[in-house]
C-alpha cells in the first residue's frame, strides 16, 4: 500500500523516501550497496525493524534487490525510472529537446521530418546490412542467443582500433569499449566522472540531447557560444577559468547542428585550458565519415590523456543497429566496463556488432562513403537555394553532412515556426531546443536528406508569415 501523498510520511516512509532520494541525487546508481539496517536505523533515527519494513516494501517496488548474505542493492529499474532534472521554469514544449525527440520518433513514417537526425532507409546500405546479417545468421549458435564479451565483439573492436591508428592516434584493444548505442556512451561517461553539483562545459548552440542527457545528472550546464571554427576561444577560456567544469561535451569534427568544423589554432587552445584547469573533455565524432578530408581532432591531439572520444554507426550505416564505441584511457575503460555490467549487463548484441564490423569490412563500404557524401554535397547546395527563396539563409555552408543551421527572415521566432508546421504534418527543429542559453530563437536545423519539396516548402512559407 502506497502512503497518501497528502498525509504526513510514516517513519517507513520516511526510511523509503530518503533512498529513492539518493537515488535521485545520484548519490546511489545501479549496483550500489544501499546502507545496513542497522547504519541506516542509527542515521535516520529510527528503529532496525522500521528500516527492515521500508526495505521490504522497496524491494517489491523493484527499488532494491536483495542478495542473499550480502545485503540490499539498487536496480537497474530504480535509476531507469529516475525523473529527470528540470531546473527552473517547465521548458515550452516547441524547444523541449525530449518533446522534439519523442515527435520525430514517433510521428508516422510518412510524415515529413526536415528537423530530424537521421538519414532516410534508401540513403543508407540496406543491401550490405542484409548481407551482413545472414552470414552472422551462420555464425555460432552462441553468437546468436549468448551474451557478448563485457568489452564487445573484437572484429569490430580491431576494425576501430584500425581507424583510430589512421588519425594517428595509438591504441591498445583495453582501450575500447563498445557500447549499446552512442547515446548509451555519453551517459556512461557522465555517471563515471560527474558528481552532484559539478558543472558541465557544452558548446551553445549544441546538439539538443545533449542537453536531454544532462537533465538526467544533478549538474549545472554552462553553454559557450559556437564560432564557424570552434568555441570562442576567449569566452570559453573565461568559462573554464570561472566555473571549473568537470567536462566539456563537443562535436569537433562536423558539429551538430551549425556544421561547422573546428581550426588547429582553437583545439589547441581548448586543449591547453583543459589541461590548465584539469577538465575533461568528451569527443563526440559520430559524423567523422561525413568529412570530405578530416578537420582537426581533440582526440587525435591529445592522444586519448584527458580527451574520451565517443562515436557510433547509426547515421551512416543503420540506427536499427544500435552500437556506439568509447575509446579513452585504460584505467577509464575498466571503470566503464564495470559500469556497463552494472547497468545493462553488457554492451551490444554481438550479432549487431559482428554486423557492423562484416559491412565495414567490405569494399562496398568505403565506395558507400563516397557516394553518399557527393549526394550530401548536392543535397546541401540544393536545400541552401530552396530555403533562400523563403528568406531563409544558411550560418555558413558546411564541408559535409546533411545539416543547415539557418537563420529565418528579421523578427521570425523558430518556436512558432515550428508549432504551426507540426499541426500541418511537418517536423521541425527550431534554435532554441539546442541553445543553453535560448540565444537562437531566429534559428532552424534543416536536415537536408529529408523531404523538402513544395508542399513542405509551401508550409514552411505559411509559417513564416503567421509567425
Amino acid at each position: 500500500m502506497t502512503d497518501d501523498p497528502t498525509l504526513p510520511l510514516t517513519r517507513t516512509g520516511q526510511v523509503m523516501a530518503a533512498i529513492r532520494q539518493r537515488i535521485d541525487r545520484h548519490e546511489l546508481t545501479a549496483g550500489d550497496r544501499v546502507p545496513s539496517i542497522r547504519a541506516l536505523a542509527a542515521t535516520l533515527g529510527v528503529s532496525p525493524s522500521t528500516v527492515v519494513e521500508a526495505y521490504e516494501r522497496l524491494a517489491v517496488e523493484d527499488v532494491i534487490r536483495a542478495r542473499r548474505g550480502s545485503g540490499f542493492y539498487v536496480t537497474t529499474a530504480a535509476v531507469a525510472s529516475r525523473p529527470l532534472a528540470r531546473a527552473g521554469a517547465a521548458t515550452a514544449r516547441e524547444v523541449d529537446p525530449l518533446w522534439i525527440s519523442r515527435q520525430s520518433l514517433d510521428s508516422d513514417a510518412a510524415l515529413p521530418k526536415p528537423g530530424c537526425g537521421w538519414l532516410p532507409a534508401d540513403w543508407l546500405p540496406t543491401d550490405a546490412i542484409r548481407r551482413a546479417l545472414r552470414q552472422v545468421s551462420r555464425a555460432d549458435d552462441a553468437v546468436l542467443v549468448e551474451y557478448g564479451p563485457t568489452r564487445g565483439g573484437l572484429p569490430l573492436r580491431r576494425r576501430l582500433l584500425t581507424r583510430l591508428a589512421t588519425e594517428g592516434i595509438e591504441t591498445a584493444p583495453d582501450q575500447v569499449l563498445l557500447t549499446a548505442s552512442g547515446t548509451q556512451a555519453i551517459d556512461l561517461v557522465l555517471r563515471l566522472l560527474i558528481q552532484p553539483g559539478d558543472r558541465v562545459l557544452v558548446d551553445d548552440p549544441c546538439y539538443f540531447n545533449f542537453r536531454a542527457m544532462l537533465r538526467a545528472h544533478p549538474v549545472t550546464v554552462v553553454g559557450v557560444p559556437f564560432t564557424p571554427r570552434g568555441p570562442e576561444v576567449a569566452a570559453f577560456e573565461q568559462a573554464v577559468a570561472t566555473h571549473r567544469p568537470r567536462l566539456y561535451l563537443t562535436n569537433s569534427g562536423i558539429h551538430n547542428p551549425t556544421g561547422a568544423s573546428w581550426s588547429p589554432a582553437v583545439a589547441h587552445r581548448v586543449l591547453a585550458a583543459a589541461a590548465a584547469h584539469d577538465m575533461t573533455i568528451v569527443e563526440d565524432d559520430i559524423f567523422a565519415d561525413f568529412e570530405p578530408e578530416p578537420s582537426p581532432r581533440l582526440a587525435t591531439l591529445d592522444g586519448l590523456n584527458r580527451v574520451i572520444r565517443i562515436g557510433s554507426f547509426s547515421k551512416t550505416l543503420s540506427s536499427g543497429l544500435r552500437c556506439g564505441y568509447i575509446a579513452a584511457r585504460a584505467d577509464w575503460v575498466e571503470a566503464l566496463v564495470d559500469l556497463q555490467v552494472a547497468t545493462g549487463f553488457g554492451g551490444p548484441s554481438p550479432v549487431v556488432a559482428d554486423a557492423i564490423a562484416t559491412v565495414l569490412g567490405e569494399g562496398a563500404w568505403r565506395r558507400h562513403l563516397e557516394v553518399l557524401r557527393r549526394r550530401l554535397a548536392r543535397a546541401r547546395r540544393d536545400s541552401a537555394t530552396r530555403l533562400a527563396r523563403l528568406g531563409i539563409v544558411p550560418w555558413l555552408m558546411p564541408r559535409g553532412g546533411f545539416y543547415l543551421w539557418c537563420r529565418l527572415p528579421a523578427g521570425c521566432d523558430a518556436a512558432s515556426v515550428a508549432r504551426f508546421a507540426l499541426a500541418e504534418g511537418v517536423v521541425l527543429a527550431p534554435g532554441n531546443v539546442f541553445s543553453v542559453g535560448a540565444n537562437a530563437a531566429d534559428c532552424m536545423r534543416f536536415n537536408v536528406a529529408q523531404p523538402t519539396g513544395q508542399g513542405v516548402l509551401e508550409v514552411i512559407r505559411r509559417a513564416i508569415v503567421a509567425a
